[in-house]
């Protein structure tokens, strides 16, 4: 006697059952605070996009989410940190541009894309070129055919031996086809500092520390490292448009999670953030913080990791920048 087929429509309904039971969580969650580990000390750019996105998150999501700062080598602690922690969606970690670069000049305990679950970018942090005045430099143009007149003799000022700031400085150097001399700086303040005071030449800083120096004519503005001007100085254009067409690199901040955080998670956070980002507020208090919203899907930031891995790896090596 043949029996009725009852295999499949079970396997249908255990199916329909996990995905409803996703689709509940995702909708419930979060249910309890949410941690997002900042991987640098209290007060920097990373620590305050993390702070504002933390309360308005808050806000929209009715569970408290609390910045915790866990700083050292470069990032990697932090970050190390949150993407070993469990893939539940109760640690989010803040992911800088330098966790990119950080996968080579550092040795890592993770893999930077196999054990991440990325989420979404943040915001980006465009940089500006700036030299001291009395340098006879007004322009990208006049930089690149004074060091190339004067090959190794112009120095410049980074936050410190294989940040990105150096690391951009360097590209900008190679795509131009110039030398110059690196001198390290333990953060951007006393980079800028010192450049201020003519003890070097040039440096490639974030926009606000820099801002009031420019505007009083300590400091002279010649380019801003992304590929569209940037709102708050629209007279000052892009390198990229000064000579050395492609060239872009700007900072970031995304939000990630382990390896495993559920795909219903993933998008309720993202979306989230995507409802911050693109309200009024978060738009005016990025700019007058030298950033941009950004946003995008998952995938768009596994992209851009996966690229800018791959980029910094090549210049690192063929540059042969060391830890020291």
């Amino acid at each position: 006697m043949h029996k009725p087929d009852v295999v499949l429509p079970c396997v249908a309904f255990a199916i329909a059952m996990l995905i409803g039971s996703a689709a509940a969580l995702a909708q419930q969650y979060p249910v309890k605070p949410v941690k997002i580990i900042v991987p640098y000390a209290p007060g920097g750019g990373n620590d305050l996009v993390a702070r504002f996105l933390a309360q308005r998150l808050s806000d929209g999501l009715a569970q408290p989410f609390l910045v915790e700062n866990k700083p050292g080598a470069g990032g990697s602690i932090g970050v190390e940190a949150g993407l070993k922690s469990a893939p539940d969606g109760y640690t989010l970690t803040l992911i800088p541009s330098a966790y990119t670069s950080n996968a080579t000049f550092y040795k890592v305990k993770f893999d930077p894309v196999r054990d991440i679950t990325p989420i979404i970018e943040i915001a980006q942090a465009p940089l500006l070129v700036v030299v001291h005045p009395t340098l006879a430099v007004r322009t990208t143009p006049d930089l690149i055919a004074l060091a190339k007149s004067q090959p190794g003799t112009l120095n410049f000022a980074s936050p410190g031996q294989g940040s990105t700031i150096q690391l951009a400085t360097e590209l900008f150097a190679v795509t131009a086809g110039i030398r110059m001399n690196h001198v390290p700086y333990k953060g951007v303040g006393p980079a800028l500092t010192d450049t201020i005071a003519g003890q070097v030449n040039l440096c490639f800083t974030t926009i606000p520390p820099a801002l009031p120096h420019v505007k009083s004519g300590r400091l002279r503005a010649i380019a801003v490292t992304a590929i569209q001007r940037f709102p708050a100085l629209p007279d000052i254009p892009t390198v990229a448009e000064s000579g050395l067409p492609g060239y872009e690199v700007v900072l970031w901040y995304g939000l990630a999670g382990p390896k495993g955080l559920p795909r219903t998670i993933v998008d309720r956070i993202n979306t989230e953030v995507m409802r911050v980002l693109k309200s009024r507020e978060a738009i005016e208090r990025f700019q007058a913080d030298g950033l941009l919203p950004s946003g995008g899907t998952p995938e768009q930031f596994l992209t851009k990791l996966e690229q800018q891995i791959a980029v910094w790896r090549k210049i690192i090596t063929d540059l042969g920048v060391k830890n020291e």
